[in-house]
């Protein structure tokens, strides 16, 4: 008899092998990535920094938060984390023993402005930042720096956060404050990270801070401000910066491969939708033509109408507007981890939500491995996927993957020899090499997501994606390298992965 799990793998198989695979999905790829390639890994500031009151830090939207209970795994908090505010000096000394290239590391928002605006600026903060990046280009790390990465001053919080349309204004005002502090050693700049998370998770699930619910509206809303204050940061860098710094700044978004579920005409369809939900949301606007996506305003229009609702649940641009947002990049920042398989299901009306507008159902492959996160399945083939999805949708833009990597699985989870994360990154990495070498994708960089353990949002400390591994119950916070780093610097070290050589 064949068991419920066998039958399920089989269906999986038969969906599976009916899709269109590169031909050298299946072949490991021996060469090297072009010279000059941007090596490096990553942090934020809420999960690792700590001192979350100290040196007039105002409160963040993550601290209040998480001190409200109930909302993280095991009501963890980001207090203390890896202590980087103390201990950044480690994290300089770690980062160059890898050999990267780059850092990238985010501002706190609420540390260099406690109320969020430029009434009040917080001299330590800017101090520390100054520390770090002078540390980093001591060792010849350049500094990738983020101006957000989720942690809103609660003060603005209070005002709506992203819902208010003012915060425009007050995040140009602090980025501005970045430049005119940071700029003449900061060459790379992000300055969102992951507006989808942001606008769906915090405001229209809830799920992340400050946990407001609004699926219907809040999360367009929520995007809409800040594809635009996006736009503007990128225009005050541009119009009063960019000639004497001579940096370059973009935004970083994040996208799962959408993976049709079958053959049929309506996943594919579907998943070209989802792709167009999901990363077109914020990449049309900004690398296509100011707006959203065609079949994202029409379907989005068309389910606000059968509400009976007077307008579209998703806002308009302006034409000004949208020319002032149209080509506010210098590269394309992408966030990826794993894949979906995507089939076309019809939702009708009964849920008025961004999820629900896609007119999806998502699905995994049970014989995909699993991390220590239960949405972040290993699947190497879909970053190609993505890549070449990019390259094909924004003209073959300059893409720099600003976040990749893997949380340890229950086998591995505390251990130093973390195998598991050797495998991921080696078939990920690969899959990179192959969209640059075979698909001409204009790949300049890599970072690898983490540089040590740290708070990961809801899942508080329980999933661990970092190269070194912290013990968060050691006062000390000491970084003990895993075998990953001795995995990762060599593959900087070789540049890729050159032939082996014969015996």
């Amino acid at each position: 008899m064949v068991s419920p799990l066998n039958f399920l793998r089989f269906a999986f198989f038969l969906v599976l092998s009916s899709h269109s695979t590169f031909a050298q999905d299946d072949e490991f790829l021996y060469d090297t990535f072009p010279e000059g390639f941007l090596w490096g890994t990553a942090t934020s500031a809420y999960q690792v920094e700590g001192a979350w009151n100290e040196d007039g830090k105002g409160e963040g939207n993550w601290d209040k938060f998480c001190h409200a209970g109930g909302k993280i795994k095991n009501n963890d908090t980001g207090d203390i984390a890896c202590d980087s505010y103390h201990k950044y000096a480690d994290d300089v000394t770690i980062a160059k023993s890898l050999g990267v290239y780059h850092y990238r590391f985010s501002l706190s928002w609420p540390r260099i402005l406690p109320i969020g605006t430029k009434d009040v600026v917080n001299q330590a903060g800017i101090d520390y930042y100054n520390n770090l990046i002078d540390g980093l280009l001591a060792e010849g790390v350049q500094p990738m720096v983020t101006l957000y990465h989720w942690d809103t001053p609660q003060a603005l919080e209070d005002i709506g956060g992203w819902r208010n349309p003012d915060l425009v204004q007050y995040f140009n005002d602090y980025a501005r404050l970045c430049y005119t502090e940071f700029g003449d050693r900061v060459k790379l700049w992000i300055t969102l990270n992951e507006p989808w998370v942001v606008a769906w998770q915090s405001y229209g699930l809830g799920t992340n801070a400050p946990g407001v619910y609004s699926p219907d509206v809040g999360a367009y809303l929520v995007g809409h401000h800040m594809i635009k204050a996006h736009a503007e940061a990128w225009h005050t860098y541009d119009k009063e910066f960019r000639a004497t710094q001579k940096g370059r700044i973009s935004i970083t978004l994040d996208c799962s491969w959408q993976e049709p579920y079958s053959n049929k005409t309506e996943d594919v369809e579907a998943a070209e939708r989802s792709m167009q939900f999901k990363l077109g949301w914020f990449a049309n606007p900004i690398y296509v033509n100011g707006d959203y996506p065609e079949t994202m305003k029409d379907r989005v229009a068309g389910k606000s109408q059968s509400e009976g609702r007077n307008e579209s649940r998703l806002p308009e641009f302006t034409d000004d507007e949208k020319r002032r947002i149209n080509g506010t990049h210098d590269f394309f920042g992408i966030n990826h981890y794993t894949t979906d398989l995507v089939e076309d299901y019809p939702r009708g009306n009964e849920w008025p939500s961004w999820d629900y507008d896609r007119d999806i159902q998502t699905h995994v492959d049970p014989t995909w491995p699993l991390s220590g996160s239960a949405w972040l399945y290993e699947v190497p083939w879909g970053i190609r996927k993505l890549l070449v999805w990019i390259r094909d949708r924004y003209k073959n833009p300059e893409v720099i993957i600003t976040e990749n990597g893997v949380s340890d699985d229950a086998q591995h989870y505390g251990s130093l020899d973390d195998q598991q994360r050797i495998r991921f990154c080696n078939g990920y990495i690969n899959s990179v090499l192959k969209a640059i070498r075979l698909d001409n994708c204009t790949v300049t960089g890599y970072t690898l997501w983490s540089l040590m353990d740290n708070f990961e949002w809801t899942d508080g400390y329980g999933s661990t994606f970092g190269l070194h591994r912290v013990d968060f119950s050691d006062p000390n916070r000491t970084r003990v390298p895993k075998a990953s780093v001795e995995f990762f610097r060599k593959l900087i070290q070789d540049n890729g992965f050159p032939a082996p050589k014969a015996e």
